[in-house]
């Protein structure tokens, strides 16, 4: 039995708000590109004006929705959280360095300089000494992941939202050239890697996390506000894949750096950073933040346990071993897109 089952922040929870990205990928594959026809040789073209006009009217959607979201969370302890987060997604789209796919707001936003910021990362002293890198699977951390496989080392990445699966090992020797790329996508993990369990014995020498913001003094970061990483992080300390000593490694654009993140009111959940990749820059944090020490299920709510089931299925377990019901964690209201997107799957 891991003996992790019995600490006691397994016995409390993640609370965060669930908050699904816009995409313009749907819209572009079906008007953003026209087909031009030779004789026996039609090809895509792509229509840069039309994806524009499209990014630009998805981004004052997102803006609008965000704007009655800023509303809603007044009374919202985490409500300053968001604060930030509509800046910095406002900012890099206003000044052009955020990357496809945009607009970026409500995800780890990719930007320009991302393929940088990941070469510098390579070449840091615990990656090049680390033998298995967890790394997101969000596209600014795609070069992270081909990095990790090019140099011959074992990835490991969750499935996106966690929603389809858990985590899946991919192992460069077991790629190709044509297919180590294609292993570095989401569609790519699923066809290459090997899905784990929460049994797995596993050890994660290093964790690459995506950022909304971070701060360089303190290491605190913002993620995009579903808090996938969290449970991510607390699923592998339940694991024993990781502990404290784990470095926690960001890769963002200088332009994401703040100094305004209350080290105070962040949550106990809150996975903090310590070491900072940019396109220009590597920062050490020395950050003096707590690493969250599992998940702490007195604050995971039914709605959110709902939607994840390797967690159901890790609640399950624990209440076995341990003979004791776990607590659940307050009722929360689904944001309207995750409440559609559960109605589409209907």
């Amino acid at each position: 039995m891991n003996t992790c089952t019995f600490r006691a922040p397994f016995f409390n929870h993640l609370k965060h708000q669930s908050s699904n990205s816009l995409s313009i990928f749907q819209y572009s594959t079906n008007n953003s590109f026209k087909m031009n026809n030779s004789k026996n040789n039609p090809q895509l073209s792509f229509d840069e004006s039309a994806y524009e006009a499209e990014r630009l009217r998805l981004d004052a959607k997102a803006r609008e929705s965000m704007a009655i979201e800023a509303a809603e969370i007044e009374d919202d302890p985490k409500g300053w959280k968001w604060v930030i987060r509509k800046r910095i997604w406002d900012f890099m789209e206003a000044s052009n360095i955020a990357q496809f796919p945009r607009p970026v707001h409500h995800r780890i936003p990719n930007f320009v300089g991302a393929p940088a910021a990941a070469d510098k990362l390579s070449r840091l002293e615990v990656f090049l000494e680390a033998n298995c890198v967890k790394v997101n699977p969000d596209t600014p951390q795609k070069q992270v992941r081909f990095l990790t496989l090019n140099g011959g080392k074992k990835l490991l990445t969750p499935q996106p939202r966690l929603r389809t699966g858990f985590f899946s090992v991919l192992e460069a020797d077991t790629l190709n050239p044509s297919t180590m790329n294609e292993a570095c996508t989401s569609v790519g993990v699923a066809k290459h890697g090997r899905p784990i369990g929460l049994d797995e014995k596993i050890k994660v020498d290093l964790i690459v996390i995506g950022s909304v913001a971070v701060d360089p003094k303190t290491g605190a970061r913002l993620g995009k506000g579903e808090g996938f990483a969290e449970l991510e992080y607390g699923m592998l300390r339940y694991m024993g894949a990781i502990d404290d000593s784990t470095p926690v490694v960001t890769s963002v654009h200088d332009e994401q750096l703040v100094d305004d993140i209350p080290v105070e009111k962040l949550l106990i959940h809150d996975v903090p950073v310590d070491i900072i990749c940019t396109p220009t820059q590597v920062i050490f944090t020395n950050t003096s933040i707590p690493k969250p020490q599992g998940i702490y299920w007195d604050k995971l709510s039914p709605e959110k346990l709902s939607q994840i089931k390797i967690l159901r299925q890790l609640k399950a377990k624990i209440e076995g071993e341990t003979g004791q019901k776990l607590p659940t964690g307050p009722s929360e209201k689904l944001p309207p897109t995750a409440q559609r997107r559960q109605r589409q799957k209907r």
